[in-house]
């Protein structure tokens, strides 16, 4: 079989999520090749990503690529996936998840959100966590952060901002969790769509014979069940990877619970609701959460933040 080729953006932890895709190909016997690419979302550091557009921000020139069928497969971060891929695209495997928490990274161990005789400053570029922040710890300051993990910590560094507040999987991935000083919980801090795995993504003109091996080789059953909620959940909304919009679905056994939510870009007002089905059920439990949200004030959300 010919050599596989992986679409990758060219940063560090981008390359550690497709090296270890190629690893799981490569241990049955699939030969591969990574191919990287800078995106809009890598090129355009000064601007929040809320403004540069919340759909293919990190995944429109990989998925050029897929099309001309210079690369047979992409590997993205769930989380930045938007709810609706263009026509001829799909996701067709999901690694095992990570820890979904969101932490803080700071050279100053005892950093504490609570002190509000010290209000810290926290460097995030996602408007869930800022709002979360804001609705939790409204005395905390927050700035916008761009960049790769390790440019964000040089930033901190150099005494940008007090702490960084990232997901806990790219944080153990590229070794910086020694840096972590607070592990958000997930009943408040819910994490974004996605966190935690890394989805394949492929272009409907692939060999049916490799997709259905790479899939074998790569898929995660019980994360799989858990993002299609989510993912249903988030096209309900309409909505891509930079509205703050939340949801984690936890499966067990043949049982999946969703928690899902949206969260006003002030913070004053959280939306969240819980539903538990089963797992075949998963697209119809990620809608059913999704109209709840809709219904009882999501829509007003969304359209404020839409005019905004």
């Amino acid at each position: 079989m010919k050599k596989i080729k992986i679409g990758s953006r060219k940063s560090k932890l981008a390359l550690w999520q497709s090296e270890t895709v190629a690893a799981m190909l490569n241990r049955q016997g699939l030969s591969t090749e990574i191919i990287t690419m800078e995106t809009r979302g890598d090129k355009i550091l000064n601007t929040p990503i809320a403004k540069i557009g919340s759909k293919g921000v990190f995944t429109e020139e990989i998925e050029t690529m897929l099309k001309k069928g210079e690369v047979d497969l992409a590997v993205h971060s769930a989380k930045d996936m938007p709810s609706r891929l263009p026509a001829g695209f799909s996701l067709i495997a999901f690694t095992k998840r990570e820890k979904t928490n969101d932490v803080l990274l700071s050279f100053d161990c005892s950093l504490s959100l609570e002190n509000k005789d010290k209000p810290q400053c926290i460097g995030t570029s996602s408007v869930r966590r800022v709002a979360m922040l804001r609705h939790f710890y409204p005395h905390v300051t927050t700035v916008d952060m761009r960049g790769n993990l390790q440019t964000r910590i040089k930033k901190m560094k150099a005494g940008e901002c007090d702490a960084l507040m990232l997901a806990y999987a790219g944080v153990k991935r590229m070794d910086y969790d020694h840096l972590i000083v607070r592990e958000l919980p997930n009943t408040d801090f819910v994490p974004p769509v996605g966190q935690g795995s890394i989805a394949i993504e492929v272009f409907d003109s692939i060999d049916p014979n490799l997709k259905r091996k790479i899939r074998e080789c790569i898929n995660h059953p019980p994360t799989e069940a858990a993002l299609t909620a989510e993912r249903a959940y988030l096209k309900k909304l309409q909505g891509g990877c930079s509205i703050p919009a939340f949801a984690l679905a936890e499966c067990t056994g043949e049982t999946i619970r969703l928690t899902a939510g949206l969260i006003s870009l002030d913070g004053r007002m959280v939306l969240k609701k819980i539903l538990i089905g089963e797992k075949k059920n998963a697209i119809e439990i990620g809608k059913k959460v999704g109209l709840q949200i809709l219904k009882t004030g999501g829509r007003e959300i969304l359209d404020k933040i839409n005019r905004s």
